[in-house]
Protein backbone atom coordinates (compact mmCIF):
# COMPACT_ATOMS: atom_id res chain seq x y z
CA UNK A 1 0.00 0.00 0.00
CA UNK A 2 1.33 3.42 -0.93
CA UNK A 3 2.22 5.97 1.74
CA UNK A 4 -0.33 8.50 0.46
CA UNK A 5 -3.13 5.95 0.65
CA UNK A 6 -2.15 5.01 4.21
CA UNK A 7 -2.23 8.69 5.18
CA UNK A 8 -5.74 9.10 3.79
CA UNK A 9 -6.93 6.00 5.61
CA UNK A 10 -5.42 7.27 8.87
CA UNK A 11 -7.19 10.59 8.36
CA UNK A 12 -10.53 8.85 7.86
CA UNK A 13 -9.99 6.75 10.98
CA UNK A 14 -9.15 9.84 13.02
CA UNK A 15 -12.44 11.42 11.94
CA UNK A 16 -14.35 8.30 12.93
CA UNK A 17 -12.98 7.85 16.44
CA UNK A 18 -13.97 9.61 19.65
CA UNK A 19 -11.04 8.23 21.63
CA UNK A 20 -7.27 8.52 21.07
CA UNK A 21 -6.15 6.15 18.31
CA UNK A 22 -3.12 4.10 19.32
CA UNK A 23 -0.45 3.17 16.80
CA UNK A 24 -0.28 -0.37 18.15
CA UNK A 25 -3.96 -0.80 17.35
CA UNK A 26 -3.43 0.64 13.88
CA UNK A 27 -0.62 -1.82 13.33
CA UNK A 28 -3.21 -4.59 13.58
CA UNK A 29 -4.84 -3.08 10.47
CA UNK A 30 -1.70 -2.16 8.55
CA UNK A 31 0.06 -5.46 9.04
CA UNK A 32 2.80 -4.70 6.52
CA UNK A 33 3.53 -1.21 7.87
CA UNK A 34 5.81 -0.96 10.94
CA UNK A 35 4.72 1.20 13.88
CA UNK A 36 7.71 3.45 13.19
CA UNK A 37 6.41 4.21 9.69
CA UNK A 38 2.89 4.79 10.97
CA UNK A 39 4.23 7.33 13.46
CA UNK A 40 6.11 9.13 10.70
CA UNK A 41 3.01 9.26 8.48
CA UNK A 42 0.91 10.50 11.39
CA UNK A 43 3.50 13.21 12.06
CA UNK A 44 3.27 14.28 8.41
CA UNK A 45 -0.52 14.44 8.62
CA UNK A 46 -0.31 16.44 11.86
CA UNK A 47 2.09 18.92 10.22
CA UNK A 48 -0.19 19.31 7.20
CA UNK A 49 -3.11 20.33 9.41
CA UNK A 50 -0.88 22.77 11.29
CA UNK A 51 0.17 24.36 7.99
CA UNK A 52 -3.47 24.66 6.90
CA UNK A 53 -4.24 26.64 10.08
CA UNK A 54 -7.67 25.08 10.50
CA UNK A 55 -9.95 25.34 13.53
CA UNK A 56 -8.88 21.85 14.57
CA UNK A 57 -5.64 19.92 14.76
CA UNK A 58 -4.19 16.52 15.62
CA UNK A 59 -2.77 15.97 19.08
CA UNK A 60 -1.00 13.04 20.71
CA UNK A 61 -2.69 12.25 24.01
CA UNK A 62 -2.96 9.15 26.19
CA UNK A 63 -0.48 7.34 23.92
CA UNK A 64 -2.72 7.88 20.91
CA UNK A 65 -3.79 10.46 18.33
CA UNK A 66 -7.04 12.42 18.11
CA UNK A 67 -8.57 15.45 16.42
CA UNK A 68 -9.01 18.42 18.76
CA UNK A 69 -10.82 21.71 18.34
CA UNK A 70 -8.59 24.69 19.12
CA UNK A 71 -9.31 26.51 22.35
CA UNK A 72 -10.60 29.73 20.80
CA UNK A 73 -13.50 27.83 19.20
CA UNK A 74 -14.54 25.87 22.30
CA UNK A 75 -17.08 28.49 23.50
CA UNK A 76 -18.99 28.20 20.22
CA UNK A 77 -19.07 24.41 20.43
CA UNK A 78 -20.32 24.59 24.01
CA UNK A 79 -23.08 27.02 22.99
CA UNK A 80 -24.11 24.81 20.08
CA UNK A 81 -24.14 21.61 22.15
CA UNK A 82 -25.28 23.36 25.34
CA UNK A 83 -22.38 21.75 27.18
CA UNK A 84 -22.05 22.47 30.89
CA UNK A 85 -18.57 22.12 32.38
CA UNK A 86 -18.14 19.19 34.75
CA UNK A 87 -17.24 20.87 38.01
CA UNK A 88 -14.76 19.43 40.48
CA UNK A 89 -14.44 20.87 43.94
CA UNK A 90 -10.99 21.88 45.26
CA UNK A 91 -11.11 18.80 47.51
CA UNK A 92 -11.79 16.55 44.51
CA UNK A 93 -9.03 18.15 42.44
CA UNK A 94 -6.64 17.76 45.37
CA UNK A 95 -7.50 14.06 45.70
CA UNK A 96 -7.07 13.55 41.95
CA UNK A 97 -3.68 15.27 42.11
CA UNK A 98 -2.56 13.01 44.96
CA UNK A 99 -3.53 9.93 42.96
CA UNK A 100 -1.86 11.25 39.79
CA UNK A 101 1.47 11.95 41.46
CA UNK A 102 1.65 9.06 43.93
CA UNK A 103 -0.11 6.22 42.06
CA UNK A 104 -0.64 3.38 42.60
CA UNK A 105 -2.16 4.37 45.92
CA UNK A 106 -4.74 3.08 48.40
CA UNK A 107 -7.62 4.96 49.98
CA UNK A 108 -5.89 4.87 53.37
CA UNK A 109 -2.75 6.40 51.88
CA UNK A 110 -4.81 9.18 50.27
CA UNK A 111 -6.61 9.85 53.54
CA UNK A 112 -3.27 9.89 55.36
CA UNK A 113 -2.16 12.75 53.10
CA UNK A 114 -5.44 14.72 53.16
CA UNK A 115 -6.47 13.94 56.73
CA UNK A 116 -10.13 13.39 55.80
CA UNK A 117 -12.34 10.60 54.48
CA UNK A 118 -11.96 10.09 50.71
CA UNK A 119 -14.67 7.52 50.05
CA UNK A 120 -17.19 9.84 48.41
CA UNK A 121 -14.59 11.61 46.29
CA UNK A 122 -13.12 8.31 45.07
CA UNK A 123 -16.57 7.14 44.01
CA UNK A 124 -17.12 10.38 42.09
CA UNK A 125 -13.75 10.10 40.33
CA UNK A 126 -14.50 6.49 39.41
CA UNK A 127 -17.87 7.52 37.95
CA UNK A 128 -16.17 10.21 35.86
CA UNK A 129 -13.66 7.61 34.62
CA UNK A 130 -10.73 9.72 35.84
CA UNK A 131 -9.41 6.95 38.09
CA UNK A 132 -9.67 3.17 38.14
CA UNK A 133 -9.07 0.24 40.49
CA UNK A 134 -5.93 -1.62 39.42
CA UNK A 135 -5.79 -4.33 42.06
CA UNK A 136 -5.39 -4.98 45.77
CA UNK A 137 -2.36 -4.26 47.93
CA UNK A 138 -0.69 -7.33 49.43
CA UNK A 139 -1.17 -6.25 53.05
CA UNK A 140 -3.72 -7.22 55.71
CA UNK A 141 -7.20 -6.29 54.57
CA UNK A 142 -6.19 -6.29 50.88
CA UNK A 143 -7.13 -2.62 50.27
CA UNK A 144 -7.98 -1.52 46.74
CA UNK A 145 -5.30 0.28 44.73
CA UNK A 146 -6.17 3.28 42.57
CA UNK A 147 -4.51 4.90 39.57
CA UNK A 148 -5.52 7.38 36.86
CA UNK A 149 -7.11 6.29 33.57
CA UNK A 150 -6.29 7.00 29.91
CA UNK A 151 -9.33 9.30 30.02
CA UNK A 152 -7.51 11.35 32.66
CA UNK A 153 -4.62 11.84 30.23
CA UNK A 154 -7.01 12.78 27.44
CA UNK A 155 -8.93 15.33 29.53
CA UNK A 156 -5.72 16.95 30.76
CA UNK A 157 -4.10 16.86 27.32
CA UNK A 158 -1.19 14.67 28.41
CA UNK A 159 0.72 12.12 26.33
CA UNK A 160 1.79 10.28 29.48
CA UNK A 161 2.04 10.79 33.24
CA UNK A 162 5.61 12.02 32.83
CA UNK A 163 4.12 15.16 31.24
CA UNK A 164 2.52 16.22 34.53
CA UNK A 165 3.97 19.42 36.01
CA UNK A 166 7.26 18.49 37.69
CA UNK A 167 7.42 18.47 41.47
CA UNK A 168 10.75 18.71 43.27
CA UNK A 169 9.48 16.64 46.15
CA UNK A 170 6.32 14.53 46.12
CA UNK A 171 6.91 12.96 49.52
CA UNK A 172 4.22 15.30 50.87
CA UNK A 173 1.39 16.03 48.48
CA UNK A 174 -1.07 18.55 49.90
CA UNK A 175 -3.26 21.50 48.93
CA UNK A 176 -0.24 23.42 47.64
CA UNK A 177 -0.39 21.15 44.60
CA UNK A 178 -3.84 22.38 43.61
CA UNK A 179 -2.65 25.56 41.83
CA UNK A 180 -0.19 23.48 39.78
CA UNK A 181 -2.89 21.01 38.85
CA UNK A 182 -5.39 23.72 37.95
CA UNK A 183 -2.73 25.55 35.94
CA UNK A 184 -2.27 22.45 33.81
CA UNK A 185 -5.94 22.71 32.86
CA UNK A 186 -5.67 26.40 32.04
CA UNK A 187 -2.56 25.90 29.92
CA UNK A 188 -4.15 23.16 27.79
CA UNK A 189 -3.92 24.61 24.26
CA UNK A 190 -6.85 22.72 22.79
CA UNK A 191 -10.05 21.04 23.90
CA UNK A 192 -11.67 17.85 22.59
CA UNK A 193 -14.29 18.24 19.89
CA UNK A 194 -15.93 14.91 20.63
CA UNK A 195 -19.49 14.90 22.05
CA UNK A 196 -18.14 13.90 25.47
CA UNK A 197 -16.10 17.09 25.71
CA UNK A 198 -15.50 17.93 29.36
CA UNK A 199 -14.00 21.02 30.96
CA UNK A 200 -12.81 20.46 34.51
CA UNK A 201 -12.93 23.53 36.75
CA UNK A 202 -12.75 24.02 40.49
CA UNK A 203 -15.92 25.45 42.00
CA UNK A 204 -16.70 26.89 45.40
CA UNK A 205 -17.96 23.62 46.82
CA UNK A 206 -15.58 22.61 49.59
CA UNK A 207 -17.24 19.24 50.12
CA UNK A 208 -14.91 16.77 51.72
Amino acid sequence: MERTEIKLILESLLFSTETPMRLEKLNEIFLDTPVKDLREIMAELKKEYEDLNRSFAIREVASGFQFYTKTEYSPWIKKFKKIRPARLSPATLETLAIIAYKQPITRAEIEDVRGVDAGGILRALLEKNLIKIVGKKDVPGKPLIYSTTPNFLTIFGLKALKDLPALEDISQVDATMLPLFSQKLQEEPETPSAPEEITLVADDDHQQ
